[in-house]
């Protein structure tokens, strides 16, 4: 699901990826597509300026450090266009002033990027604070290690394992585009309220404290949490109210003592070598149109990837829109006018705010199908439905109830590349190819064939 459109993972490589296979993959891609050649390392973007007939050309004058073993070179250079691609992981967000009595705490707190192993929690009662996929993974590291976890969350989260029904992977089975088509014809309270069934389905969250406050705010995937919860070893806690010396209080009046806390409470994003009138950021929510283009600039030269929080993979998310952005710059596709994109970024603002709530953690989230549908539009590259099942049947069936997985974006238009039929018709082969380490003969079942006599008999009785 979260391999490039026009670049299978191996079929060697697992279902879910190390981090350590996923910088392999990325080399690899680099290395295929002879991508070394365009990067410069070592290499810092100081700022980035409108050139002063920016009006005119488009173009932006760069400043960059480059660092040698002995010295750093600043220089400027000029370029016809500018993609920002930091994302929004870039600045640990640790609101201090939002828990007295912090400052009087004598144990050890950190944010949660700077937390690498649980070797030095050995024996020691540990407060986690938030509920994010981070704060998930810490916790059930700790609980092996740590005498005591405690896990804070003002909110809550849903919790949702890896694997669904019949051992597929989660994200293959939730992101089908006939599901998106179902969900999109349900008004918004029922569809929200199907999702959230489905969300509790493994078990009761309330009964583990894990119950969200927001309808459907971004879940958590950890196979292991509520196991570690039911063990004892994770105790989940509401809010915190404040800190003492070796202290902490919650929202419920409990006490705890604790000798470290770990914030895990997300990132801001932050763009120091920008001007600040280019991308406003009021607690994290921008101003992008389709989270791309600015909306208020004579040349749409510079394009932002990556903010976003896509319900499902950022990977080929984050390539659509940059295929997008280089048609914009080429000038082979146009953005509308400035007022119609405003509108569009409030009508899309309340239509989100509504599905996720106001959070400054929901603000870039997205579903998506949804979303890439918006993107793949713009570039032309949208499959037709009506057109493949009415001229490949076998093709059209896999695209519409199967994964929606990025090969799809390569069927049709500019970029189309001609492996992209047979990896889709092949994906679950290659998704499982690597767990098939022990062949087992399967043995043939009746059950599917009555069913088909089951629905032949029901079609032709109602004719």
């Amino acid at each position: 699901m979260m391999c490039y459109s026009d670049f299978p993972m191996p079929e060697e490589f697992p279902v879910y990826l190390h981090h350590s296979k996923i910088l392999e993959y990325l080399h690899m891609y680099a290395e295929h597509f002879d991508l070394m050649k365009c990067i410069q390392f070592q290499t810092q973007v100081c700022s980035v300026r409108q050139s002063d007939d920016f009006a005119s050309s488009g173009q932006w004058n760069v400043e960059i450090e480059t660092h040698d073993k002995e010295n750093a070179n600043r220089k400027v250079l000029t370029f016809h266009a500018v993609m920002v691609c930091n994302g929004h992981y870039n600045e640990p967000y640790m609101p201090l002033n939002c828990f007295p009595g912090i400052e009087y705490f004598k144990g050890c707190y950190i944010h949660s990027r700077f937390y690498k192993t649980s070797e030095n929690y050995h024996g020691k009662t540990v407060l986690v604070v938030g509920t994010g996929n981070s704060a998930g993974d810490i916790s059930v590291e700790l609980s092996h290690t740590a005498k005591q976890v405690f896990l804070s969350t003002r909110h809550g989260s849903w919790v949702v394992s890896r694997i669904s029904r019949g051992g597929f992977p989660i994200d293959m089975t939730m992101s089908r585009r006939c599901t998106m088509w179902v969900k999109n014809l349900l008004p918004n309270i029922l569809a929200a309220k199907i999702s959230e069934k489905l969300m509790s389905g493994w078990f009761d969250h309330s009964n583990l404290g894990l119950e969200p406050k927001d309808r459907l705010k971004h879940p958590v995937v950890n196979d292991y949490l509520p196991s570690q919860i039911l063990q004892g070893s994770i105790k989940v806690k509401p809010g915190i109210t404040s800190f003492s010396e070796t202290s902490v209080t919650f929202e419920d009046g409990t006490m705890a003592e604790v000798d470290e806390v770990i914030f895990a409470t997300g990132y801001t994003s932050k763009y120091p070598f920008l001007d600040v009138d280019l991308i406003r950021l009021n607690d994290n929510d921008v101003s992008l149109y389709k989270y791309v283009f600015p909306i208020h600039l004579e040349k749409q030269t510079i394009a932002f990837l990556g903010l976003v929080q896509p319900l499902g993979p950022i990977m080929p998310t984050v390539e659509l829109q940059a295929r997008w952005g280089v048609r914009v710059f080429k000038g082979v596709v146009h953005l509308p006018p400035a007022r119609e994109m405003e509108n569009y970024v409030s009508k899309w603002k309340d239509k989100k705010n509504k599905w996720f709530g106001k959070g400054r953690t929901q603000v870039l989230q997205i579903h998506y199908i949804d979303y890439i549908n918006a993107i793949s539009k713009e570039i032309g590259v949208h499959p037709n439905m009506l057109y493949l099942f009415l001229t490949d049947p076998k093709l059209a069936w896999q695209v519409f109830f199967g994964p929606c997985t990025p090969y799809q974006m390569r069927l049709t238009g500019p970029g189309k590349w001609p492996g992209a039929r047979n990896a889709i018709l092949t994906q679950w082969d290659g998704t499982f190819q690597p767990t098939r380490t022990r062949i087992v003969k399967k043995q043939p079942q009746s059950w599917p064939k009555f069913k088909r006599m089951v629905m032949i008999c029901a079609v032709v009785t109602v004719v």
